[in-house]
């Protein structure tokens, strides 16, 4: 049996080691676009702050065992009744290769704005190594002193925290009215002052609409919606990401939530013996119990594992996914999981947020900083629906994080999840973790408005 997968980054790797461990005997080729298989693309921006001086220290692992990789090869087509993959190689021209089953694991591609401008030197995006690598030459050769960051979401604030490491005065511009706009404004507003803290200038309320040379041959001026201009050195557009599902498409595979490519449970498509993973695909969202597009590199190793698996004749389901995420910026961590007020209401729940502040640990034993969480919950049936944090890096933001994660996954209540059993010492934490403190603010502020 042949195993042909397209894609050599997290699902696409995660589906080869899978079918391998369980069936060394099954013939495995990965057609990879690049020649960097494996490579954690999470970890660009601290390549590029030189926190990770060694590019080559991204990759998860560097030796594959049983799997065959084909480098510098893009896929072209694939014809699902005859089962081939047309590919071409950067070198050696166009070939055809044949499979049993076939896993489409292309994942995403950046968002590329219709803006004026985005070709000239210095404007960069920020999605593969060798994309890293050109921005690296940029800072190297030229020397900018100052950067402008389109897009104040996850990739634009870890590399508004990179530039500004490496000595650079960075602009951040974003079209909503805080950063960080996967949590609430009030926690945006949090980062928001820690970006401006560090020497960062935060432009909230604005959209760029061009880029213009300015100033000396490496200036570049960029333009918002009402005519103002602020210039810089260099340029990175992070606006996000979109489903590379254009392959599967063309070759009869049906699309869903923001044209990713529509899978079951079982990672499988529409078309026979054809399965995807990763951030080209649409995820279940366990909560919502429906189809979400939610790209994450979790998300993308776990829906590559069973993919491998069930290609190779497995029966796994994924679990599904609740959007659990963290950045860090500067010393503050910021995480979610589950859902916002506002998307439990659109979802029919009746939600309530209770946004409260706890010390990390015992305030007697030195360090102690504050967090603030804000818990989201169902007033009808107690049911813990969401959570976010925002806090010290050295504050264990995202493991709490991942308590919320590990309760909504299991669907406990919110009295369920004040009586779990939590490690306690007073350098880390108090009896009542700040987790459950939060729960019990939430029950309280709910016993309050009955009392009205």
């Amino acid at each position: 049996m042949h195993l042909l997968i397209i894609g050599g980054s997290d699902a696409g790797i995660s589906a080869a080691l899978r079918a391998h461990e369980l069936d060394p005997n099954v013939e495995i080729t990965v057609v990879l676009a690049d020649a960097f298989p494996n490579y954690s693309i999470c970890g660009l921006p601290f390549f590029l702050s030189g926190e990770t001086p060694d590019w080559r220290s991204l990759a998860h692992r560097t030796e594959f065992d049983g799997i065959r990789l084909l480098s510098n090869h893009t896929a072209e087509a694939v014809d699902a009744s005859a089962k081939t993959v047309h590919v071409r190689g950067r070198e050696n021209g166009s070939r055809v290769l044949h499979y049993d089953r076939l896993i489409v694991a292309t994942g995403a591609v950046p968002v590329r704005p219709d803006l004026p401008g985005i070709n000239l030197p210095g404007v960069h995006l920020l999605h593969t190594m060798e994309d890293s690598f050109a921005v690296q030459q940029w800072l190297s050769e030229r020397l900018p002193r100052s950067a402008v960051i389109i897009g104040g979401g996850y990739i634009g604030l870890e590399m508004a925290d990179a530039l500004t490491h490496r000595g650079l005065k960075v602009t951040v511009i974003e079209r909503t009215a805080t950063v960080l706009p996967t949590v609430d404004p009030d926690l945006g507003r949090v980062l928001e002052e820690e970006l401006r803290q560090r020497g960062v200038e935060v432009m909230t309320d604005r959209s760029a609409t061009g880029i213009e040379r300015a100033g000396d041959v490496h200036g570049l001026g960029i333009t918002d919606q009402k005519g103002r201009k602020v210039t810089a050195d260099l340029v990175l557009v992070a606006l996000g990401v979109r489903p590379a599902s254009e392959l599967a498409a063309a070759a009869g595979a049906e699309l869903g939530v923001h044209k990713a490519i529509r899978v079951t449970r079982r990672m499988q498509t529409n078309l026979p013996d054809v399965f995807a993973a990763g951030d080209c695909v649409e995820t279940w969202h366990r909560l919502l119990e429906r189809p979400a597009y939610l790209p994450l590199g979790t998300t993308a190793h776990k829906q590559g594992r069973i993919a491998g698996e069930n290609a190779i004749g497995g029966n796994r389901e994924f679990a599904g996914s609740l959007g659990s995420q963290a950045v860090k910026l500067f010393d503050l961590v910021a995480a979610r999981t589950g859902l916002l007020e506002r998307e439990a209401l659109d979802a029919g729940f009746d939600a309530a947020t209770t946004e409260t502040e706890a010390w990390d640990h015992k305030v007697y034993y030195p360090g102690a900083r504050r967090l603030r969480l804000r818990i989201t919950g169902d007033r009808r049936s107690g049911r813990l629906l969401g959570a976010q944090l925002v806090g010290h890096c050295q504050s264990e933001i995202a493991k709490r994080t991942d308590i919320f994660a590990a309760a909504l996954f299991h669907g406990m209540t919110m009295e369920a999840l004040n009586d779990l059993d939590l490690t306690y010492t007073p350098p880390l934490s108090s009896p009542w973790d700040p987790v459950q403190m939060a729960v019990q603010a939430w029950a309280m502020d709910r016993l309050t408005e009955e009392r009205r």
